[in-house]
């Protein structure tokens, strides 16, 4: 099995910590230099649309984040809007702008239950046919090759409440169509259009202490261990990890062991999709971050604490563009914005940004 190389990593964190242009323009270095600094990454989810029409924005992305993903140019919904008719231009905006700030890049994601065409929604599934999964990636990984830190293969696989015996999610035009080898199989085509890029299985709802994470756990590390027994080219592990401040509980034992159980198959670790939601907490924002940055800085110590763990992607940089304030679940009825980022929707840092600075500033990968 092909890990991500450790020196290749580490060489690619000196260049993020010394480039020159990283520097903030007030507060000091941006979080990017503070994760380089010990040999690991920060970044960030990104709209190519926000990208360009506000300025701040870009400076800000450019000044905190070492690594990019796109929030939705990289699925397939927007990827192949029709059949065999693929637009790229948001993500080759996105990968223009990393290139010009000296970014890397991951894909996400090639295959998951949701984000699809409304055209693929209708053949699938009907139709058995595999080249609806295989043909798009070999397209997208093909384009792509070589150019992206990592791709996120397979996306949130794993629904024990759809009640199938091993935990996997069974409401999926994917698993419908083809049963669970719908995994193996987009695994191998990215690996043969893509050779070296590493390639990931992302997953969500894995780091809490409530009952119902520890079976999502459980159907995880053995989704990981068949593929890894049947020699599917999975090098690394994506934990998306959006936390809720005021509706779940969490512990360090119970994060550090899944890290560690994971860690043990040999895959680096990426904190993927990193947020903390608010809701539910006082009217007062300044005792929400304090809770924010509180859950924040513990979380991270526990995962930055473990050597397989490669760095940090929140998804989204500012409450200005956060999902979790368009989100039903998590929006604010009074209309104010979610507080789960790490800079607020004027773009300064908060106490979760200094949080995680200071959580970076004393890792060691």
């Amino acid at each position: 099995m092909l890990n991500i190389d450790r020196r290749t990593f580490l060489a690619m964190s000196a260049a993020l910590c010394a480039s020159p242009a990283w520097s903030a323009q007030s507060g000091g270095d941006g979080l990017r230099v503070r994760a380089a600094r010990n040999h690991r990454l920060y970044g960030t989810s990104v709209d190519s649309r926000n990208l360009k029409a506000d300025p701040r924005f870009a400076q800000a992305v450019a000044t905190e984040a070492g690594i990019l993903v796109a929030e939705s140019e990289t699925k397939r919904k927007a990827m192949e809007p029709a059949k065999g008719q693929y637009y790229f231009g948001g993500t080759d905006a996105i990968l223009n702008f990393a290139h010009s700030n000296t970014q890397l890049m991951r894909g996400h994601t090639m295959v998951w239950h949701e984000a699809n065409p409304a055209w693929l929604e209708a053949e699938l599934p009907v139709s058995k046919d595999e080249r609806l999964l295989t043909d798009y990636i070999a397209k997208v990984a093909g384009r792509y090759k070589g150019q992206f830190q990592s791709w996120d293969v397979v996306n949130e696989v794993i629904e024990p409440k759809d009640g199938h015996p091993l935990g996997l999610r069974t409401n999926s035009i994917w698993y419908e169509a083809f049963g669970e080898s719908y995994i193996e199989t987009a695994f191998h085509a990215a690996r043969e259009a893509d050779p070296k890029t590493p390639l990931f299985y992302n997953e969500t709802n894995l780091e809490g202490d409530d009952a119902w994470f520890e079976p999502r756990r459980t159907a995880t590390l053995k989704l990981i261990e068949r593929l890894l027994a049947r020699n599917v080219p999975l090098q690394g592990f994506g934990m998306q990890s959006h936390l809720k401040a005021f509706r779940s509980k969490y512990s360090e034992a119970v994060i550090s062991k899944f890290l560690d159980e994971i860690a043990a198959f040999g895959l680096p670790i990426l904190i993927t999709e990193f947020d903390v939601a608010d809701i539910r907490g006082p009217a007062d924002p300044a005792q929400r971050d304090t809770a924010v940055a509180d859950l924040t800085r513990m979380f991270l110590d526990v995962a930055f604490s473990k050597k397989a763990v490669l760095g940090c992607i929140t998804w989204g940089l500012t409450d200005k563009y956060s999902w979790l304030s368009l989100t039903p679940a998590y929006k604010w009825s009074d209309g104010q914005l979610s507080r789960g980022l790490p800079l607020d929707g004027d773009f300064n840092r908060k106490p979760m940004w200094t949080a995680m600075a200071s959580c970076f500033d004393k890792s060691q990968a």
